[in-house]
């Protein structure tokens, strides 16, 4: 009689899980921190703004004379709440943490003078420092400015891109800028927006919203389900065979959002740490009727 092995696959150890939440600990309170140098040694002393929610901030608390890091804070906290419904609890503590970490890190460096008060010299080194900063959060699951979030949601119900929706609500904050601290204040945020723009996709290996991925594990069938499960997108069994040793193969092919990618690689991880897995970017996804499920 044929019998199959019903023993489950090994989880990662404790120790394993354990190096991994440090390492994210790690480049989460780095990429925040770089966040904070960013704005208050650069960005802020020279009235320069960012885009999204931290441009905002900056200019509510230059009229208001609040610190910057209580309304980094307040204006996220409704963002977090729609992050954890749409992308998953990971994603929420991760991003909480970070901005909780920024905010501190701008309340304690505000005392400290600029390094520049050349306008573009700060445009400049600050727009790089804060790709830099987000891009590692974004690269460690998280998230500093609850844009995005916002433009995802939107995407859902109009026909615009995510990357669209976003570049039209920051040149509305952007503008807002040339009111608050002059026209050419403004236009020194518009560089440093763009250099921080293009340190992101440096930072993370690409900005654009939708990622196909490609899985060859001989776990296919545990690892799809629980990208199913866990991740809450569709997933396609392929047909393949090795070119060197003739072997079927299955390959799971799923498409993500880049803020879904580190979840993904994790939930990989834990089933098949061989398993091989390749990441590519789409600038365009239409279709599919499988409804997106909460992460957890």
């Amino acid at each position: 009689m044929l019998q199959t092995d019903q023993r489950q696959p090994e989880k990662p150890s404790s120790k394993s899980l354990q190096a991994r939440l440090f390492r994210r600990i790690v480049f989460l309170t780095l990429g925040a921190m770089l966040m904070a140098v960013g704005l208050e040694i650069f960005l802020v002393p020279n009235r320069i703004i960012d885009g999204g929610i931290t441009g905002i901030s900056i200019m509510v608390s230059h009229i208001t004379q609040i610190p910057l890091g209580i309304f980094l804070t307040l204006f996220n906290l409704p963002f977090l709440f729609m992050g954890y419904k749409q992308i998953g609890k990971t994603f929420a503590l991760s991003t909480l943490f970070a901005v909780l970490v920024m905010s501190a890190g701008t309340y304690f460096l505000h005392p400290v003078s600029p390094l520049t008060i050349d306008p573009l010299l700060a445009a400049v080194f600050g727009g790089v420092i804060l790709g830099i900063g987000v891009g590692l959060v974004i690269r460690s699951g998280g998230s500093l400015d609850g844009t995005e979030i916002v433009a995802i949601l939107i995407n859902k119900k109009a026909p615009f891109s995510v990357g669209e929706i976003v570049m039209f609500i920051n040149f509305f904050i952007l503008g807002s800028a040339g009111f608050v601290f002059g026209w050419d204040r403004a236009m020194y945020s518009l560089i440093a927006y763009y250099l921080a723009f293009k340190l992101i996709d440096i930072t993370i290996e690409g900005l654009d919203q939708s990622k196909s991925v490609w899985i060859i594990s001989e776990k296919y069938k545990e690892i799809g389900d629980a990208l199913t499960k866990r991740l809450g997108r569709g997933v396609t069994y392929l047909d393949g065979e090795g070119a060197y040793t003739g072997d079927s193969k299955k390959v799971i092919f799923v498409v993500i959002t880049r803020l879904e990618e580190a979840k993904l690689k994790s939930i990989v991880e834990d089933w098949d740490s061989q398993a091989f897995l390749a990441v590519g970017n789409i600038h365009d996804v239409k279709g599919g009727r499988f409804k997106k499920k909460d992460i957890h």
